[in-house]
């Protein structure tokens, strides 16, 4: 009855007050509900569409509503016209809009930012200049996406991505987390130097711990601008070597960004006054970032400071 009021309102401002009879016709002559009604002739009797006529009204002018993009009942939502025991009845089923927005965020909530740039988000290998330097690396990366399993018994190795400044390292370790995030595979990325000062501040807060846990569990791990950081033997043997430990033993695949080669690396790493003490811890963390990833160098224009 709401629904027909709503119909004589706006049409006795418009058209002057129809009557039933010519709201009736106008009903039966949509194009839509003369489909409906074609497909359960067989279902449903004279009495029964009589009865229905509200829901036919109602389905109507939430269409239209849609349509016009006027207010309507239930935003996300459209109607469609249903027969359930003999009578007429409207249902609302999610819009293809709504499902691939919902469908969108899904995808978004799979992929965990940890002081990343903003473009990031949004990278892809579409957009990725496929120059000679990056061929072999998207190559890659692309072999892994459409061969990674996640409960897979047979290890898959990340890569290791060394180069100079603004070649594109973090650009496509953002496009292969959204590429798996479509098949439904969590990623976090992480910026090393910005992590490593906020996982200092967190021994004051006794959040240590809680900060490493779930970058040691996620299922694909990007370390990204590793060496970059303030140099710490604390940072390197209680974080990133525990870190890599635990990915190492639990095979679970992980990339890194770096100004620095592997072996580049290996030196900042042991650069210390604790002389041959040093040497060897940073040889053992470098032994895990040799397992986890296969090393590939990454040339080519400066895209941040393009000469």
């Amino acid at each position: 009855m709401e629904g027909l009021k709503g119909f004589l309102d706006q049409r006795g401002a418009t058209q002057g007050m129809p009557n039933m009879q010519n709201i009736e016709k106008e009903i039966f002559e949509d194009k839509d509900v003369k489909a409906f009604l074609e497909q359960h002739k067989e279902e449903l009797t004279p009495e029964a569409i009589r009865k229905g006529m509200s829901a036919l009204l109602e389905f109507r002018m939430e269409r239209d509503a849609r349509k016009n993009n006027k207010e309507v009942k239930a935003p996300g939502l459209e109607p469609c016209l249903e027969v359930h025991n003999g009578f007429i009845l409207v249902n609302y089923k999610r819009t293809e809009e709504a499902i691939r927005q919902e469908r969108e965020r899904k995808r978004k909530r799979l992929i965990h930012s940890i002081n990343m740039p903003k473009n990031i988000a949004e990278a892809r290998f579409s957009d990725t200049a496929l120059t000679p330097e990056r061929q072999d690396v998207i190559g890659e990366l692309l072999k892994f996406i459409n061969s990674y399993k996640p409960n897979s018994t047979e290890y898959q190795k990340g890569l290791y991505l060394a180069g100079p400044f603004g070649v594109g390292k973090t650009y496509m370790m953002g496009a292969l987390a959204n590429e798996l995030s479509e098949n439904g595979v969590e990623t976090t990325l992480v910026n090393v130097p910005t992590y490593s000062a906020e996982i200092k501040q967190a021994i004051a807060t006794n959040t240590v711990e809680a900060k490493l846990v779930s970058i040691k569990n996620t299922p694909i791990l990007v370390l990204d601008d590793i060496g970059a950081e303030m140099n710490s033997a604390w940072f390197r043997d209680e974080v990133l070597m525990v870190i890599l430990q635990h990915r190492m033993l639990q095979e679970l695949p992980t990339f890194f960004t770096s100004n620095f080669t592997i072996d580049q690396l290996e030196a900042h790493f042991a650069h210390s006054n604790k002389g041959d003490q040093e040497l060897l811890k940073a040889k053992r963390l470098i032994e895990r970032i040799r397992f986890l990833a296969k090393e590939y160098f990454v040339d080519g224009q400066n895209h941040r400071n393009p000469s």
